[in-house]
């Protein structure tokens, strides 16, 4: 596959903060049909529900048994959420973003074209109470076959958008770097988006006084923030899929052609992530980290999505053929 070129600036990565130090906990693997499941989510009957690497949607039974292909999107499923209606919302690269009748198996395309181009790099969904469907975009230049090239271009090319049941779409806010993970407050008074390159969780107000405005919620991670949950206690989970990288930082305020020979690599000769599993809960009126664990397991690693069901804490993966979960007990500080 050729690669689209790259257009880097030097910018100015943000400071690396600090968490607690979480424990490790016992990780009960479950092999997935199709590989790396980005993502996971849970159904109203508890069933668990996933995206492949080969385009297959999966569902489990609530203990993780009796695996069976739903669907195919004939791209990369990432981000997945359950409408009002039953349907599961996909977004998909380069596809776009998707609705799976999980009766039937039917995939309807929902927005795949934004102002005139190409929505190729749909990342995470969520619908509120009022039918409307927010959705990240975390680049308008690559899919995610090519997501490096958005790293190392360190522009703000991501973006947050609505479709309303109309079928309108608006863009509620562009400029983000790698818009990641979405997902509402318990009370449905905001919205969580995750940057990863900005390694900041916001605040997108949808009630009240402070209506369509951002507040910050976590800033400077030392990590990179993936997909973001909603857990029963309103607290709200984050998947961090790799720590941040000083060289990568020094690298994005450097000279830009250094990255576009780095671009230009083989991929087996390009800067790899570090392998963990991470995961983070923060409090979403304050953003302090309430709970949490990190680890590393030769079988798991860059964790990219999870959710709690019967006392687990399920993690999406995109380093290897496995969802891994953990005891909810054991992200305990």
């Amino acid at each position: 596959m050729s690669k689209p070129p790259i257009d880097p600036v030097r910018w100015q990565a943000p400071p690396v903060g600090t968490l607690p130090d979480f424990r490790s906990a016992a990780i009960t693997l479950t092999a997935v049909p199709g590989g790396e499941p980005e993502d996971v989510v849970v159904d109203g009957a508890g069933r668990i529900w996933t995206g492949a690497l080969d385009g297959s949607i999966v569902r489990f039974e609530a203990d993780g048994t009796a695996p069976e292909v739903i669907a195919n999107t004939g791209g990369r499923p990432l981000g997945l959420a359950f409408a009002r209606d039953g349907r599961l919302l996909i977004c998909d690269s380069p596809r776009g973003l998707l609705a799976l009748d999980p009766g039937s198996g039917r995939i309807e395309t929902l927005v795949d074209t934004i102002a005139g181009r190409r929505l190729q790099f749909c990342s995470n969904v969520t619908e509120t109470s009022d039918g409307a469907i927010y959705f990240t975009e975390s680049t308008t230049a690559f899919t995610v076959a090519h997501y490096l090239g958005a790293i190392l271009e360190a522009r703000g090319r991501g973006a947050l958008h609505r479709l309303d049941p109309d079928g309108t779409v608006t863009t509620v806010a562009d400029g983000l770097y790698f818009a990641n993970g979405v997902t509402p407050t318990a009370d449905g008074a905001a919205l969580v988006v995750a940057e990863t390159q900005g390694r900041r969780l916001s605040k997108y107000w949808l009630t009240g006084s402070r209506a369509g405005t951002w507040q910050p919620l976590a800033e400077n991670l030392p990590g990179m923030p993936d997909n973001l949950s909603t857990g029963a206690d309103g607290r709200i989970w984050c998947a961090m899929v790799t720590p941040a990288n000083q060289l990568a930082d020094r690298l994005a305020a450097g000279p830009p052609l250094l990255r576009t020979l780095i671009w230009r690599l083989p991929a087996r000769l390009q800067p790899k992530p570090q392998s963990v599993v991470w995961v983070v809960a923060f409090d979403a009126a304050d953003g302090t980290a309430v709970a949490g664990m990190r680890t590393t397991h030769p079988q798991l690693q860059m964790v990219t999505g999870m959710v709690e069901s019967n006392d687990r804490l399920w993690l999406g993966s995109i380093g290897g053929p496995y969802l891994g979960s953990i005891a909810l007990s054991d992200t305990v500080l």
